[in-house]
């Protein structure tokens, strides 16, 4: 948005009260809001034209550069993903609505442009579309017509609805397909839940899942009638990871990773450990799993403890060197213990690779200083044409990423239990 542009938009929010009923505050302040959500979609469009624009300039660019046609435009999405502050995998989705929008679905972009759609559902219109070819796509864009107010009071599973209708109508075969290519993205994945849980979930074909959930319903209605005192969800929970497992305890060796200061071991200190693929663990959690894991030897499992401790004065582990080419597997699992998820600027994703920050055929030394956990995407995004990165002296281990176009971002590892401590301002 220009600055011109910028200074219509304050203006044109400044003026709303004096278009609103008279004495009328909670009008006024309504009536801003309306505004600033139709802003919002406005902005949105203008950022799906630009990066479309800058998709193909960056094609131009390349193309002068002498790069291959089948590897031009490769990049793009994830310079996208840093300007807008978003993770890679959510740019490559930006980028790919703003090129479907842009040039397959005009009245769904007017109606975005409007602020008849937010980018949310017109994601979901995209989205619902995105088994048609080019043709039939235009054609259900022509047959919504989103800019006529066809969605006008819908809610998301109404726009969901007609998209899926007219897509069948144009092409049901592609959609069918589409449904059959469904079950090959079946995956488990885990993230982090408030009070030191996890959430556990399985993407499955649905005759696979409502089996499962079918099996553990019933279990679960068995063992209370046989008298069972855990409530029915605690019970399918508990049943879930017995069959999983094949432990009632839920786990048969692992080794865990926690990282914890000396004063919350043996002092009793608040400060909050964290556990290597999970996140921050209160500190008296963190000294129960310690004797859990000493209590419980007993049983048909056993727990592997690795206690990591940071230094007193700034937080940070210890560091190791190699000569090898390779990251040795300690100096690996020191590294993925202090990035704990990818290292690129707004990328959450697991670490997948570790890797080199000076890569190694430019004499990039094998150890924690250079060396960074990456998804496995970011990873190959770095070496492509343009890309650079370079680790920077600071108190937290911290690197410097460079795009084609000479943006740079930073990256800082996360803070470590004690680091908040004793960090100087």
């Amino acid at each position: 948005m220009s600055r011109s542009q910028q200074i219509q938009a304050t203006q044109a929010v400044a003026s709303l009260p004096a278009r609103a009923q008279a004495g009328s505050v909670s009008g006024d302040l309504i009536n801003q809001l309306r505004a600033l959500e139709d802003m919002k979609s406005a902005i949105s469009s203008l950022q799906a034209k630009i990066a479309v624009a800058f998709d193909l300039a960056q094609r131009q660019e390349q193309a002068v550069a002498g790069v291959p046609a089948s590897e031009r435009g490769q990049g793009v999405s994830a310079q996208v993903a840093l300007a807008r502050r978003e993770s890679p995998k959510k740019g490559s989705r930006l980028l790919g609505m703003a090129k479907a929008l842009v040039s397959e679905m005009p009245r769904t972009m007017a109606a975005l442009e409007s602020g008849r759609l937010n980018e949310w559902r017109a994601t979901l219109l995209v989205k619902e579309t995105a088994c048609l070819s080019a043709e039939d796509r235009c054609a259900v864009d022509e047959e919504l017509a989103p800019d006529s107010g066809t969605f006008d009071g819908a809610g998301d599973k109404a726009i969901i609805a007609a998209a899926k209708a007219a897509a069948y109508r144009r092409d049901p075969r592609s959609v069918t397909q589409r449904a059959a290519h469904a079950a090959s993205e079946r995956h488990v994945s885990l993230r982090p839940a408030p009070d030191t849980m996890t959430i556990l979930t399985a993407l499955l074909p649905v005759a696979q899942g409502v089996a499962a959930y079918a099996a553990l319903t019933r279990h679960a209605d068995s063992a209370r009638s046989d008298g069972d005192g855990r409530s029915r969800g605690q019970v399918m929970a508990d049943t879930l990871v017995e069959r999983i497992t094949g432990s009632p305890a839920g786990f048969s060796g692992i080794d865990l990773q926690l990282v914890m200061t000396d004063r919350t071991l043996l002092q009793g200190d608040s400060e909050p450990a964290r556990l290597t693929g999970y996140g921050i663990v209160p500190a008296e959690c963190a000294r129960e799993l310690l004797t859990s894991g000493e209590s419980k030897t007993d049983q048909d499992f056993s727990i592997w403890l690795r206690r990591l401790f940071t230094a007193p004065s700034t937080g940070e582990l210890l560091a190791t060197d190699s000569r090898a080419r390779f990251f040795p597997m300690g100096m690996r699992r020191f590294i993925e213990t202090r990035d704990h998820s990818c290292r690129t600027p707004y990328c959450d994703a697991p670490i997948r690779h570790i890797d080199h920050i000076v890569p190694w055929h430019e004499d990039g030394p094998t150890n924690v200083d250079n060396g960074a956990g990456l998804c496995e995407q970011c990873n190959h995004t770095k070496e492509n044409p343009g890309w650079r990165v370079r680790p920077e002296p600071a108190r937290r281990h911290t690197l410097k990423v460079t795009t084609p176009t000479g943006h740079s971002y930073r990256s800082a590892a996360p803070p470590l239990p004690g680091y908040e401590r004793t960090r100087v301002d």
